[in-house]
């Protein structure tokens, strides 16, 4: 009786400590959370765009230290799992060397035109435009050259219009901060008609400057037009603050005048609840529903290397003014990861 008593507890023993082992494993630390044993996954790029062709996304943006000749790519098929680097080139879309720049190569978007992909960006403070048979990539210019060398120039946005006439959104860095502007393209995609260049935005209102800065800061040009009306999306106040931020503005035509919504801005730290959010650009989804892409701060403790991030965005009906509202769905932030 005695040796099966002290089998039975041996047993039970045995038992108990699998059964806490087992348990233990999926338990993590008090002191780390499941979203930062997951954080080297996450996507760091700042400044990205998502560009969609035949069922696949691809995703750029300015690289960390670790990406910065040129521009790399991801890609997926859902939004929410990403392969890469998968340009053509060790990973990059756009290597240095292939194209105009050398260094600074930050904010790119690409598009189609002509069954031909362009890569707007900047490097060196200043505009080029490639081009590629895929959008892997690689992307090279004929003639290694920039837009413009008269002053310093970042964060270009092709817009094409219904009419076909083309747009170049810009950010122009002189006289005291960053101001947007635009001005019409030439059918080559590759330079723009410089007689046409106009200002559209630069910060006026309480949320675009939270910090006073002596230099001002609107960047980061986004066009959509919904129901004849031209949205411009933009970012506002130096990145590095916690208060970087995104709003809009509203106009007839895409020279402007822009109206501000009184609401901005639309995504800042109070509906993502990271600090720097800001700098993106749309994507449409499956259904069509709009996506806006996007980094934060990497911490509340640092800025880089920047986290790449998305959210749902929708228009809502304003009776009041008859023009429909962009706005957020804070329930949807996430982060992208790397798979």
């Amino acid at each position: 009786m005695f040796q099966f008593m002290v089998k039975y507890l041996h047993f039970i023993y045995t038992i108990a400590n699998v059964v806490f082992i087992s348990c233990a494993s999926n338990v993590l630390p008090a002191t780390q959370t499941k979203q930062e044993t997951a954080a080297h996954k996450i996507i760091l790029l700042a400044d990205p765009t998502i560009f969609f062709n035949n069922g696949m996304y691809y995703l750029y943006g300015t690289g960390s230290n670790q990406y910065a000749d040129g521009f790399i790519s991801y890609t997926s098929t859902d939004l929410k799992t990403w392969k890469g680097p998968a340009g053509k080139k060790d990973g990059y879309a756009l290597k240095k060397g292939d194209a105009y720049g050398d260094a600074k190569f930050w904010a790119p978007q690409v598009f189609k035109y002509n069954n031909k992909f362009y890569i707007a960006y900047a490097a060196n403070e200043h505009i080029a435009i490639a081009v590629s048979n895929d959008p892997s990539g690689p992307f090279k210019q004929d003639v290694i050259k920039s837009l413009s060398e008269e002053t310093k120039q970042i964060d270009p946005y092709v817009f094409i219009d219904d009419n076909g006439k083309k747009y170049l959104y810009y950010v122009v860095v002189a006289n005291g901060g960053n101001r947007i502007f635009v001005a019409e393209m030439n059918d080559d995609m590759l330079t723009v008609k410089t007689e046409t260049a106009k200002q559209c935005i630069e910060a006026t209102d309480v949320w675009e400057n939270t910090e006073k800065d002596k230099w001002s800061v609107t960047e980061g040009p986004t066009v959509i037009k919904h129901n004849d009306l031209y949205y411009l999306i933009y970012s506002a106040n130096h990145f590095k603050h916690a208060t970087y931020a995104v709003g809009y503005a509203v106009s007839k035509s895409p020279y402007g005048p822009w109206d501000k919504y009184d609401g901005n801005p639309v995504i800042d730290k109070s509906i993502t609840g990271q600090n720097g959010s800001g700098h993106g650009d749309l994507v449409k989804g499956r259904n069509n529903q709009l996506f806006y892409v996007f980094h934060t701060h990497n911490s509340s403790e640092k800025v880089p290397p920047r986290k790449t991030a998305i959210i749902k965005l929708k228009f809502i009906k304003d009776k009041k003014t008859g023009i429909d509202k962009l706005m957020a769905d804070p329930g949807s932030f996430s982060y992208l990861y790397q798979q």
